[in-house]
């Protein structure tokens, strides 16, 4: 008799705005991209679960009893051994020892680029965990989902990352964004048709990889988490941009700075809301590119790559641009008319030659659907 396979697959993403936000119990503004990983998923007859990447070459088998948040490998199949455990998967694998299929056989292929701030591990994480989901009938939400493997990176992988990624791999629909709490994972679906206005939102990859295992995102999170206790509050959902003026002479400047902009970031969200809901993508651009100039200031979180990038995308008539992801390198966005597009690369292309640094890549994508089962 022939296993049963499953397939699914999720999608990279980028977020519009309301970085660093998830973590800070505030809202945020992505959407999906085309790009998605693939996974297709049977049961084994041994103890073994078996990993096979066709972006890394490499086919990794973990022993069942080897699954756990310390016996991690550190490196990439972190991802989908500790969905496994998030889930409790290898939990009802351990309990099948007397009718066999105690094993996974798990093929991977993703067309997300790495390292470029599009959420790669996410996507893994989510096809991974729709895929289990179906396999074992666990029955489990969406939402579950999405706790469950931001759990598994968080826990097992070991980077504090918020809920984001997960939420709007999971929950995307194609040609919205998604307004997601990340308080209470409540979503709005909000209208993004870029194209009926004329525009295009540019990818541009510094390819300088960041690694958010390196710290300096787990210090931004710990400067947050300080700086509120410092003031007596738990959540940032307890104060907002004008009381914290208030208390400036309270906190030191690196304190003070670093909730300025998860405040006022906060604030630019909703603005951003209300301006697609009006069709001011005028306004969304500015609201875009004051979201990039708080996160170099006041998050100091971008590189000399992204600000180039962002700088330049100003200069040939974006209506606005700015780092997106964790920072430290990755990926910068251009909401910007289709047919300045090419000037724009050719632009940017040049002036990192210039600079000695390493050659970009582009993409574009207009917001697509979120995590699916395979036919």
């Amino acid at each position: 008799m022939s296993r049963q396979v499953v397939k699914a697959s999720a999608p990279g993403r980028i977020n519009l705005i309301g970085e660093h936000i998830d973590y800070n119990d505030g809202w945020v503004l992505p959407f999906a991209i085309k790009y998605r990983t693939y996974v297709e998923i049977a049961r084994r007859s041994d103890p073994i679960i078996s990993i096979e990447s066709q972006e890394q070459d490499q086919k990794i088998e973990i022993p069942l009893t080897e699954i756990g948040p310390e016996k991690r490998r550190n490196d990439w199949s972190d991802y989908v051994a500790g969905t496994i455990w998030s889930l409790g998967v290898d939990t009802l694998l351990g309990e099948n020892d007397q009718g066999g299929e105690n094993g996974l056989d798990i093929k991977i292929r993703s067309e997300v680029p790495l390292g470029a701030g599009l959420s790669s591990s996410a996507a893994l994480e989510c096809a991974v965990a729709l895929a289990l989901n179906q396999l074992f009938s666990l029955k489990l939400s969406l939402i579950e989902l999405a706790r469950l493997t931001q759990r598994a990176e968080n826990l097992y992988v070991g980077v504090p990352t918020g809920i984001m990624d997960q939420s709007i791999s999971l929950m995307a629909h194609q040609g919205s964004a998604l307004l997601i709490d990340c308080l209470d994972l409540s979503t709005r679906h909000i209208p993004f048709d870029l194209e009926r206005a004329g525009l295009e939102l540019l990818i541009i990859d510094t390819n300088v990889h960041h690694h958010l295992t390196d710290g300096g995102y787990g210090e931004r999170r710990r400067d947050c988490e300080m700086a509120l206790a410092q003031l007596g509050f738990s959540s940032m959902r307890q104060l907002d941009i004008n009381q914290l003026e208030l208390f400036k002479n309270s906190l030191s400047n690196t304190f003070y700075i670093r909730l300025r902009h998860v405040l006022s970031e906060i604030s630019r969200v909703h603005q951003s809301v209300d301006a697609l809901k009006a069709g001011d993508f005028k306004r969304v651009g500015q609201l875009i590119y004051q979201s990039h100039s708080s996160l170099r200031d006041d998050y100091q979180v971008s590189s000399p790559e992204l600000d180039l990038a962002v700088e330049l995308a100003i200069a040939e008539g974006a209506l606005g641009a700015r780092m997106v992801g964790g920072g430290f390198g990755g990926s910068a966005i251009a909401l910007i008319d289709i047919e300045k597009i090419q000037g724009l690369k050719s632009k940017i292309e040049s002036n990192f030659a210039e600079n000695n640094f390493i050659a970009p890549r582009f993409f574009t994508s207009k917001p697509s659907r979120g995590a699916a089962l395979e036919i």
